[in-house]
């Protein structure tokens, strides 16, 4: 099969590889000269253009990006001395009865 027909594999998860009949955006992606002339190398080894290289990056990059979770910063004080305070600070303790 055509490079552009082939499935692509990112670990074990099937990703979709755009094929020409998509819909594309084009955008501008500058770079130095080194990482030009070395993408114009690997793609010219792997038989495809700089530009589905470029895309399979973008979908590697997204595809194992993990979001931080959201949950993180709930308890947040606002203090900075919190574990200071903590220990400065006992609660005076409850009665039993």
């Amino acid at each position: 099969l055509p490079e552009r027909e082939r499935p692509f594999f990112c670990g074990s998860r099937r990703v979709h590889r755009w094929c020409y009949h998509d819909v594309m955006i084009r955008t501008t992606v500058s770079l130095d000269d080194e990482t030009r002339d070395e993408l114009r190398k690997v793609a010219a080894e792997r038989g495809v253009s700089i530009a589905a290289l470029i895309r399979e990056g973008i979908e590697h990059a997204l595809v194992s990006h993990r979001p931080k979770p959201k949950s993180i910063g709930v308890g947040a004080s606002g203090h900075g001395d919190t574990a200071r305070r903590a220990g400065d600070e006992r609660p005076e303790p409850r009665a039993w009865r």
